[in-house]
């Protein structure tokens, strides 16, 4: 019983890990050259590690794309997908051979797969022949030098513009004490200040009346010259009275009295805790500066004489400061700017080196078919049999009845065109469909062969033609022809290699193409050609 459990045990335990590798390809036949993909898809646990092989060949199948995994979540399980691009080029069947995949370190293999690689018929009566193209000299490439260059030229511009900035800049100066032209100014200008603070109204009504006084007796010191800041209330009092016999002073009786209030009532806060009310304090306030004021007036007045070349010596002075300032305002906003200029170029060049120049173009100076992979894309149907594609741009109709020859007109029940851009603009699209007259068979080799010609007489040239069979995602069969051409611009004299992509259905009497084109080697115009050509589906006719 125990080895008959066990059998069970292990033959169920093979079928679950069995399940958990699936294998399929795209296709079992393609032509030389071109690419299966082969797909192994695994269901587990999100906690399990799942290792899928790294080789450069299966069996005699060349690995020429190792694409990412793609994870689909399921719960507590985990799909992961991961594909390959076989390909051989040379004729026969082959077989892709169990591949090794590593669960949580345990292997498990893949199914195994037939394929076959067919032959390219070459006809050579209706494809041209052309001779081997003369060698072509390469210019010498020595790297990106060019980069080194910039970063070091980046470099020492920012070196440069911060010496100057930090070592040629003009000592720091004490902070500037402000004069004033004279101690009534000044006593009036700290009487101003004071109030902007609002001491007692916080109720700093000690630190209010010392600031208050030390205003007053400064004054009195600056002005009349007597020891104010070191005198009591009763000398500083007497010292004012005595002045002002000596100067001639016209100082009334009730001024004196109004200042002697307020120098006692600040002795009384600060030294005995008074809490004058509010009133007072703004009584306090007004008499010390009525005090100050009558004072100021009190003094006879003493008229200078400037010398005349004094003044002007003072005037060209001031001139040469206002100069000096400006000038080093202007040296400073030369060199904040090249700082600037010398941080963006390091910045482009460490984007250049990291990311290539492609990336600095394409982001910062732009790309029009970038611009159209990332635009907002239009999911629509055209033509009749209808079309259904999404294409970043909604495209137009365009009349071709009347360039169409009236002999093959007769012949066509309806004819549709639309289109986006031109054969020389960075992108080009354009689907049309033809619904004949009468139900006649459609050969989609010489469908290719009419849609080349109309190239030629279109202006291009060096057409280089690849076909394969194409099916959509619901099955429907057609035509797909591919390669490079060389369109010509007349007007302005110039050419450009063009990438083209041409599919050809033939469905319910009718005839649908879509033809897509950019330019050789532009990713996002290939992105863009890729993401529209697996949108295409054809209305199913109606059995």
């Amino acid at each position: 019983m125990k080895f008959r459990l066990l059998l069970i045990l292990l033959f169920i335990s093979n079928v679950i890990f069995a399940q958990k590798i699936t294998t399929s390809v795209d296709s079992t036949k393609k032509k030389i050259g071109a690419e299966f993909k082969l797909t192994l898809k695994t269901e587990v646990d999100t906690a399990a590690k799942v290792l899928f092989p790294k080789s450069n060949f299966f069996g005699n199948l060349e690995v020429i794309e190792s694409y990412k995994i793609d994870t689909i979540s399921n719960g507590n399980k985990h799909q992961l997908i991961k594909q390959y691009g076989l390909t051989q080029f040379d004729s026969g069947k082959y077989v892709i051979p169990r591949i090794k995949v590593l669960i949580n370190g345990k292997p498990f293999y893949s199914d195994s797969l037939k394929v076959e690689v067919n032959d390219v018929k070459v006809d050579t009566l209706k494809q041209k022949m052309y001779d081997i193209k003369n060698i072509i000299a390469v210019e010498n490439d020595y790297g990106n030098w060019w980069i080194y260059l910039l970063i070091v030229i980046a470099l020492l511009a920012i070196g440069y513009f911060g010496y100057s900035y930090f070592k040629k800049q003009p000592k720091k100066e004490k902070p500037i004490v402000e004069e004033y032209k004279s101690p009534i100014e000044k006593a009036t200008s700290l009487l101003q200040q004071l109030e902007k603070k609002e001491l007692w109204q916080r109720g700093e009504v000690k630190n209010y009346y010392s600031e208050l006084t030390d205003i007053a007796r400064n004054y009195i010191e600056e002005e009349i010259n007597i020891p104010a800041m070191e005198s009591t209330t009763s000398e500083l009092i007497e010292g004012l009275r005595n002045a002002a016999k000596q100067k001639k002073l016209k100082l009334s009786a009730e001024t004196v009295e109004n200042l002697e209030k307020v120098l006692k009532q600040a002795d009384l806060v600060k030294f005995a805790k008074v809490k004058p009310l509010d009133f007072e304090i703004e009584e306090d306030k007004k008499r010390i500066s009525s005090s100050i004021i009558t004072i100021h007036k009190s003094i006879p007045e003493i008229v200078e004489e400037k010398d005349e070349l004094d003044l002007w010596n003072q005037q060209q002075k001031e001139l040469a400061r206002i100069a000096k300032l400006k000038k080093e305002k202007r040296k400073k906003v030369i060199i904040s700017i090249g700082v600037v200029a010398g941080i963006f170029l390091l910045t482009i060049a460490g984007l250049i080196y990291f990311k290539g120049f492609d990336y600095v173009k394409d982001n910062l100076i732009g790309h029009p078919t970038k611009e159209l992979l990332e635009g907002e894309w239009v999911n629509s149907e055209y033509g009749n049999p209808r079309v259904k594609i999404e294409t970043p741009k909604v495209l137009k109709r365009t009349d071709i009845s009347k360039a169409m020859p009236k002999q093959a007109m007769t012949k066509i029940k309806e004819m549709q065109m639309f289109g986006y851009g031109s054969m020389l603009d960075d992108f080009y699209i354009v689907v049309s469909t033809t619904k004949f007259k009468e139900q006649i068979p459609i050969d989609l080799d010489k469908a290719i062969e009419g849609s080349i010609k109309t190239m030629e007489q279109r202006g291009a040239q060096n057409i280089i033609v690849k076909t394969e069979d194409f099916d959509t995602q619901k099955g429907i069969s057609g035509k797909k022809a591919y390669g490079t051409l060389t369109a010509f611009d007349s007007v302005l004299k110039k050419s450009e290699k063009m990438y083209y992509e041409s599919l050809i259905f033939g469905q319910d009497g009718g005839l649908q193409q879509i033809v897509i084109m950019h330019k050789e080697g532009d990713k996002y115009g290939q992105e863009v050609a890729e993401r529209i050509l697996n949108s295409v589906e054809l209305e199913t006719p109606a059995p």
